[in-house]
């Protein structure tokens, strides 16, 4: 049988509260709630972390269906030769796996007495489908999009809307117009709706139009396309590919990722995350009170314990190390526990969460009001290790006080009254 040192053999039999006393059960109830708080700290800070990482993800991924993770805009003119370009960015860097041309403006749609404003994006359809998802988002197919034939692809929020559908003509008002004898006047061009396009994403779904690459450059006077859209396997690498690609171009074009054209919207996720982190911490923080409360009514009621073992010789840092080690175990137990329970939750949110909702008839996420109606959960390895390292640290950081408090108790006094 393994020997385990003395203070380590004292602090783990006052952490099970072996006493028979009323007041040793009332010390092991107030640890036992210190550990059960902080292992509920944990796994808060585990759950509401991986269904933060999750929406953030949901939202990325349905942005990155529509834009693309690289875009090489042109000068104002559009670029003359779109092909040579497209070659030097694929051989800019092997993380380059697709690009395809694309023009891009704005107009006002209009359709009987209705007005919206809408962003028009021309692409190649035989291109498109190598850095985009329109493929699979589309109620239809982009091969419908000919040179031409002047139509369009409607977000479904936009076509909502304005009350159109597949089949039904609809008017786009450029933003320059055209200058005749009679002054200024706007230009227009009706298009047939050829299909319906859902990215789950409002602010595209309620003002995308597309159509043909060439129909668009007639349509805003383009000389070619007006940027390039660039796709890699691997997306978090965007800002550094897209140096590299920058570097192979002409200084006149202008490189862009995924991660600025949404650097508010996603420096904003990172704000709640921090200040969530920060909030839910402060329950790890009440916890680690309660085991400060705990080790203090410990070291008050075993003064007599204290004194014998100083008398037999125990130097004053092995009665700290006695009541640091029972704060540290019951903190460690406590996180070990909360971790466990944290990530099995948050690795089957997706079950739990429906379940709950079936028994209370409940929608938390109503489909008509967010377009994510499902509770995504993301657990990542580096919150863990993070929540773990806070918990830990807090719960140690409680104990230096009473455990020294315990070790400035003099035998002599503490004696007297037992």
């Amino acid at each position: 049988m393994i020997s385990l040192p003395f203070d380590v053999e004292i602090a783990l039999r006052y952490v099970r509260g072996g006493g028979h006393r009323s007041r040793d059960k009332f010390i092991s109830f107030i640890s036992g709630l210190s550990m059960a708080g902080i292992g509920l700290g944990v796994a808060a800070l585990i759950v509401v972390l991986s269904v933060m990482n999750g929406f953030q993800k949901e939202v990325r991924d349905r942005m990155l269906s529509v834009i693309a993770h690289i875009e090489v805009l042109a000068p104002q003119e559009g670029f003359d030769n779109p092909e040579a370009l497209i070659e030097a960015i694929k051989s800019a860097n092997p993380k380059v796996i697709g690009a395809a041309p694309y023009v891009a403006g704005e107009s006002m749609l209009a359709h009987g007495d209705l007005l919206r404003p809408a962003i028009v994006r021309g692409i190649d359809p035989a291109q498109e489908q190598q850095v985009s998802e329109f493929k699979e988002l589309i109620s239809g197919s982009l091969e419908n999009l000919q040179a031409g034939e002047f139509r369009v692809v409607l977000g479904i929020e936009l076509a909502k809307q304005i009350g159109v559908s597949v089949g039904d003509r609809i008017t786009l008002i450029a933003p320059s117009g055209q200058m005749t004898p009679a002054g200024m006047i706007p230009r227009l061009k009706a298009f047939e709706i050829t299909a319906l396009v859902s990215t789950g994403h409002y602010e595209y779904d309620s003002g995308l139009v597309l159509m043909n690459i060439d129909d668009a450059a007639r349509f805003y006077r383009s000389i070619g396309p007006t940027g390039i859209r660039v796709k890699l396997n691997d997306m978090d690498a965007a800002p550094f590919v897209a140096r590299d690609i920058e570097r192979q171009l002409p200084p006149t074009v202008w490189v862009r990722d995924w991660s600025v054209q949404n650097r508010t919207w996603f420096a904003a996720v990172q704000t709640e995350k921090r200040m969530m982190f920060i909030i839910l911490t402060l329950i790890i923080a009440v916890a680690a009170f309660n085991l400060v409360s705990m080790l203090v009514m410990t070291v008050k009621d075993k003064r007599g314990e204290i004194a014998i073992l100083r008398t037999l010789g125990a130097s004053p840092f092995a009665i700290q190390r006695i009541f640091m080690l029972q704060g540290a175990l019951v903190g460690w137990i406590g996180t070990f526990l909360g971790v466990t329970a944290g990530w099995l939750l948050a690795i089957n949110l997706g079950v739990i969460v429906p379940a709950i909702e079936r028994a209370l008839q409940v929608e938390f996420l109503p489909k008509s009001i967010y377009f994510i109606s499902q509770l995504p959960s993301d657990p990542r390895a580096s919150d863990v290790v993070t929540i773990v390292t806070v918990a830990l640290v807090l719960s140690v950081l409680s104990t230096i006080y009473p455990s020294w408090r315990a070790s400035r108790a003099e035998p002599a006094e503490a004696l007297r009254y037992e």
